[in-house]
C-alpha cells in the first residue's frame, strides 16, 4: 500500500446556494477557497516531509492508554479535540528527542554498565516527571489555535494537585521551555484532525451534496477510535498488505511510512463516515478523496476496510467496500 504525492488539489467550485453557505457557521468550515487549497497543498508538503525523515520509534508514545490519558484530560478541562491531538503529536516528537539526547550524554559516563544500562536509567529518570510532561504538551497545544480554550499556570497547578501531583509555576514555565527547545520551538505539526477537517473542507467546495456538517461529526469520532485502537488497526492492516499473519520486523519498519501517513489516515476516516452515515454515497466520496489526494482508490478502501471491521469488533468481511 502506498500513498502518492499530491500535485496542486482540483477544485470543482460550483456556483452555491445560500443553504450551502450556512457550512461557514462550523469552525472548521470558515476558509476562504484560495486559503484553503494553499494549506491543502502546505499539509500534504509536511507530510511527505514527515515520512521521508520518519524516525524508527514514531509511534512508540501513541499507546491506547497514554492517548486515552490525553484525551480524558483535554475533556476535563473542556478543551476542543484539536489540543488533545495537537499535544499527542508534540509529545510523541518530544520524547522521541529528548530520550536520544539524553541517551547520547549518558553514553560517555556509561563504562560501568552496557547500552540498556544506561536506556533503563534514562527511562527512570522520565517516569519522574513524566506526567508533567504530558500536562506540558496539553498545555502548549492549548495555546496554538484562537478558537481553543488556553490551559494557564494556575489552571495547571490545581488540576496536576487533584492528581497528587505538587508542582508550582516555575516547575510548569521550565517544563514548557523544555519542550519547546528540544524540539526549536516548532510545535505547530500539524494533527490528523486537521488533516481531516481541511479534506472535509475540500469536499464541500467540491460537491454541494456532500452532508458535511454530519460527515464532520462521524469524522470526529471515527479518528478517535482509531486514535485509540491505532494498534490493532494497524497491525490488521500490515496483516491485509502483506497477506501473512506473522509479520518480520523488516517488515514493521518499512510499514511506519504507512502508519504515519496523515493523510492516507484522513481520506480513510472520511471514507469510513461516509459509509456510516449514508452508504449510496461511499463510491462518490471515495472517488473524490482520490481525486484530492492522488491516494490510490484501492488504498482508501483497503484501510477503511479494515478500520469497520475493528469498529464493528468482528472479523467478518464487509459487503460492497
Amino acid at each position: 500500500m502506498e500513498s502518492k504525492p499530491l500535485n496542486t488539489p482540483s477544485f470543482k467550485m460550483r456556483t452555491r446556494s445560500s443553504n450551502s453557505y450556512k457550512r461557514q457557521e462550523l469552525k472548521f468550515g470558515a476558509a476562504p477557497h484560495d486559503i484553503l487549497a494553499d494549506f491543502l497543498i502546505n499539509l500534504n508538503g509536511k507530510n511527505r516531509e514527515h515520512l521521508e525523515n520518519v524516525s524508527e520509534h514514531a509511534g512508540t508514545f501513541k499507546q491506547s492508554r497514554l492517548v486515552e490519558s490525553v484525551f480524558l484530560i483535554c475533556e476535563v478541562l473542556r478543551l476542543e479535540p484539536f489540543t488533545a491531538y495537537q499535544a499527542i503529536e508534540i509529545l510523541e516528537r518530544f520524547m522521541i528527542n529528548h530520550i536520544e539526547e539524553m541517551f547520547v550524554a549518558a553514553l560517555p559516563s556509561g563504562a560501568d554498565g552496557g547500552k540498556g544500562d544506561i536506556y533503563g536509567s534514562v527511562l527512570i529518570k522520565l517516569s519522574d516527571k513524566f506526567m508533567l510532561l504530558v500536562f506540558s504538551c496539553v498545555q502548549l497545544a492549548s495555546k496554538l489555535a484562537l478558537h481553543c480554550r488556553i490551559v494557564d499556570n494556575s489552571t495547571a497547578v490545581k488540576f496536576l494537585q487533584s492528581l497528587g501531583y505538587s508542582y508550582n509555576k516555575e516547575t510548569l514555565l521550565e517544563s514548557e521551555l523544555n519542550i519547546l527547545k528540544t524540539l526549536n520551538f516548532y510545535i505547530n505539526i500539524p494533527n490528523p484532525l486537521t488533516y481531516v477537517e481541511t479534506l472535509l473542507e475540500v469536499l464541500g467546495y467540491n460537491d454541494s451534496d456532500v452532508p458535511i456538517k454530519y460527515l464532520h461529526k462521524i469524522s470526529q469520532l471515527v479518528l478517535q477510535f482509531v486514535y485509540l485502537q491505532r494498534n490493532p488497526i494497524y497491525h490488521n492492516l500490515l496483516v491485509a498488505t502483506i497477506e501473512n499473519s506473522a509479520p518480520s520486523e523488516v517488515q514493521r519498519v518499512k510499514f511506519l511510512s504507512v502508519k504515519e501517513d496523515s493523510m492516507l489516515l484522513a481520506v480513510s476516516v472520511i471514507a469510513v463516515s461516509a459509509f456510516i452515515l449514508n452508504y449510496t454515497t461511499w463510491d462518490q466520496v471515495l472517488e473524490e478523496l482520490r481525486c484530492i489526494t492522488g491516494i490510490n482508490g484501492e488504498s482508501i478502501s483497503d484501510f477503511s476496510h479494515i478500520i469497520l471491521k475493528e469498529i464493528m469488533g468482528t472479523g467478518t468481511p464487509l459487503k460492497s467496500l
